[in-house]
């Protein structure tokens, strides 16, 4: 339990008791006084309350967090030991599998860089030059 929550509490007490008194002497200060006092403590309270709910998130994600690294050697053994029974139940299809995978890695890899576009935008010049065939109808005023 967070400090701010037992003081928020103590001065929610210590409000009403104000205010209570006040009412009963009639002392329209001291009753505003502790209404202020327990609206002190209310807010107070919840903000502990904020903090140990966030506490308690953080502590739950770092519990989980750590399960998850302390699991991921197993869980990587177990998938490399699965991956080790299939090649060793079907060679032919793993090999068929890398070398399709070491195709598209070189096809990636071997690909000409894209060149941006002009600087003045496509024009109807470059349209021409790049189709000589076929005619354009649209921009024709432009350029």
């Amino acid at each position: 339990m967070d400090k701010d929550r037992i003081a928020g509490s103590a001065k929610d007490v210590a409000g009403k008791v104000e205010g209570a008194v006040g009412d009963i002497a009639g002392n329209a200060q001291t009753q505003a006084a502790g209404r202020a006092r327990e609206a002190e403590g209310t807010v107070q309270n919840l903000y502990g309350q904020a903090k140990d709910a966030a506490r308690d998130a953080t502590d739950a994600t770092v519990s989980y967090a750590k399960d998850a690294y302390e699991n991921s050697g197993d869980t990587f053994r177990d998938g490399s030991q699965a991956v080790a029974k299939s090649v060793k139940d079907n060679p032919l299809g793993a090999l068929l599998i890398a070398g399709g995978i070491g195709f598209a890695l070189a096809l990636l890899m071997t690909r000409p860089p894209r060149r941006p576009p002009p600087a003045g935008g496509i024009t109807a010049e470059a349209v021409r030059q790049s189709f000589p065939d076929v005619q354009l109808h649209i921009g024709e005023c432009a350029n």
